[in-house]
């Protein structure tokens, strides 16, 4: 909250004034008026008592119109922000579409990342065709600029970056990292931190970019709350129950992240939550 005057206490302060100097005025004009022995002088006093009313306000007007105007800017400040039209760009990333690029330089190559699980690794798996590495993505009205390992390390020099949820973030976790690592020299200052192989069933996975001191981390945790038993005379499909209302016991893992990615909408779907 901010301190000082609000704009209504301000105008509070100024009905107030005039109040006073109201009756002030009414008060002195009564008395003079009242006087027989001053009734030539009654009208110049009435005249002059009016003017003193009018200037007292004007006064007053000047004194609190800045502050008020003062405390309605920073109450503006608090409120929700407003795009300025010279900076916000016309293109919106999140619209467009996949298409295929047959000039299209994949990123990274998964038989030369240490850090690709042998499962994803297409080619390596014995696929013949490759089309499917030449898809990208545009958006509407725009153009993505070509992706920089070494700019990207620069940025996120000294962050850490947390994908929590289930296998498509774990290899979303394994695409940025070996993205990144096709911008750095050597490649022994990129190592997990636990020593680790990259497997399906592990929940914790941290790579270090030594070099950049940068953490790229991944967490399991399929549906982000915290898993429960089977409550007592519950039908034998029911295997676990959900608490809603609490993270899972891993979340204080992720407070100190500088970028924070989830996903889990895939186990929140009839077939894999519950059954209708």
């Amino acid at each position: 909250m901010a301190h000082g005057l609000s704009p209504s206490s301000s105008f509070d302060q100024v009905f107030a004034l005039c109040k006073r100097v109201f009756f002030w005025w009414k008060g002195i004009v009564k008395t003079h008026l009242g006087l027989k022995a001053f009734q030539p002088f009654n009208g110049v006093l009435a005249v002059g008592s009016s003017l003193s009313f009018l200037l007292a306000l004007a006064c007053a007007y000047s004194f609190l119109s800045p502050r008020v105007q003062q405390q309605a800017d920073v109450a503006a400040s608090y409120g929700p922000p407003v795009p300025n039209s010279s900076v916000v760009t016309d293109c919106n990333l999140f619209e467009g579409s996949w298409i295929q690029d047959q000039g299209y330089i994949p990123l990274y190559n998964s038989s030369l990342c240490p850090f690709a699980e042998r499962g994803f690794n297409c080619l390596a798996n014995g696929r013949k065709d490759q089309g499917y590495l030449r898809w990208r993505w545009k958006p509407k009205g725009c153009t993505i600029p070509s992706f920089n390992a070494r700019r990207v390390l620069e940025k996120l020099r000294g962050k850490r970056i947390v994908f929590v949820g289930d296998s498509l973030s774990r290899t979303q976790w394994e695409s940025l990292v070996c993205m990144l690592m096709t911008g750095v020299d050597d490649k022994r200052n990129v190592y997990e931190v636990n020593g680790n192989k990259i497997t399906k069933r592990i929940r914790f996975l941290g790579v270090r970019f030594s070099s950049y001191n940068l953490r790229v981390d991944f967490y399991r945790s399929v549906f982000l709350v915290q898993t429960g038993s089977v409550p007592k005379r519950a039908p034998k499909r029911v295997k676990s129950t959900l608490k809603l209302d609490k993270m899972d016991d891993i979340s204080n893992e992720w407070i100190d992240s500088d970028v924070l990615i989830f996903n889990s909408g895939h186990w929140w779907t009839p077939s894999k939550l519950f059954e209708m």
